[in-house]
């Protein structure tokens, strides 16, 4: 029998199962001597040991198509990261640093503004104009009139999600617009593993209709640049790549070389100022953190 974990805490998992719901399972010891330990997301085989306390073993793991590390989770097909379109109004900088982490572990991001019934129109459209490039598709929504929710719907129906964002954008009003039968899914959740309500954060996956999974990551308000070189930050924008080969230089950061393309592009509008600000601070960072290493 296979299910999808949506939960590990203490040692023990909690596996989805379509035909029977949730089961609280223990991993097997081949997987320690293997040095394989199973994550949140991972399809998993599934032994039934007791069938009325839902009881169970985790027999295999299935091959991953994709593995996070920060959060750590299997087999995600896309990030959501939701900002603020009005009030508090959107850290562009922490917002940069969440597609570059992405990014750098090969995951789509979709980014959505809420909040757009509260927002100037002309924000709105600045917003637009600085990720409209970047190689993230933006969502504008609003669960005040309903706006751009059956949109966002469409893209996490049937697909693994990471939804992230700070707090106070309306993540939670989002989800429940959006998938109504959440709380009641959460809810079981939360009886079933009874310690959920009272113990530190974990990653979990919510089980959501029409084979949907979202892990709501708690509200952040700070973000580590992904462990890489101060060169190689150029890589993950995409807003730079159709200009990089008409540089002077072939190994250009685009920081403070002459005859620089991406520069040019800034200068004439077509790289947006906001990223390319970000991308210069992300770049000295990355250079002082090499420097005191």
């Amino acid at each position: 029998m296979q299910g999808k974990i949506i939960r590990g805490v203490g040692g023990f998992y909690y596996v989805h199962v379509p035909e029977m719901g949730l089961l609280e399972c223990k991993a097997k010891g081949v997987f320690r001597n293997r040095k394989v330990k199973p994550l949140v997301g991972d399809d998993v085989e599934v032994e039934v040991l007791d069938e009325e306390n839902r009881l169970g073993n985790i027999s295999d793991i299935l091959p991953r198509h994709s593995e996070l590390i920060r959060p750590a989770v299997a087999n995600v097909d896309q990030a959501v990261v939701i900002f603020a379109a009005s009030y508090p109004k959107p850290n562009l900088n922490l917002l940069d640093r969440f597609l570059l982490m992405m990014k750098w572990q090969d995951v789509p991001v979709r980014i959505c503004f809420n909040k757009l019934d509260a927002a100037d129109d002309s924000f709105i459209t600045e917003l637009e104009d600085i990720y409209r490039t970047s190689g993230a598709e933006v969502f504008f929504t609003s669960t005040y009139s309903g706006e751009g929710l059956e949109l966002l719907h469409d893209h996490l129906a049937h697909k693994t999600t990471v939804l992230a964002g700070p707090s106070g954008v309306g993540k939670s009003s989002v989800m429940n617009a959006i998938f109504p039968e959440a709380e009641m899914e959460i809810g079981e959740i939360s009886t079933k593993i009874k310690r959920g309500k009272h113990t530190t954060r974990h990653s979990e996956l919510f089980f959501l209709p029409e084979q949907t999974y979202v892990m709501d990551t708690p509200g952040f308000t700070s973000l580590s640049l992904p462990d890489i070189e101060k060169e190689e930050l150029r890589e993950y924008y995409e807003e730079f790549k159709p200009y990089t080969e008409h540089c002077r230089f072939q190994g250009c950061v685009h920081v403070n070389e002459p005859d620089c393309s991406v520069k040019l592009a800034l200068e004439q509008g077509e790289i947006a100022e906001n990223r390319y600000e970000n991308y210069l601070s992300f770049y000295e960072e990355l250079r002082r953190k090499k420097r005191y290493k």
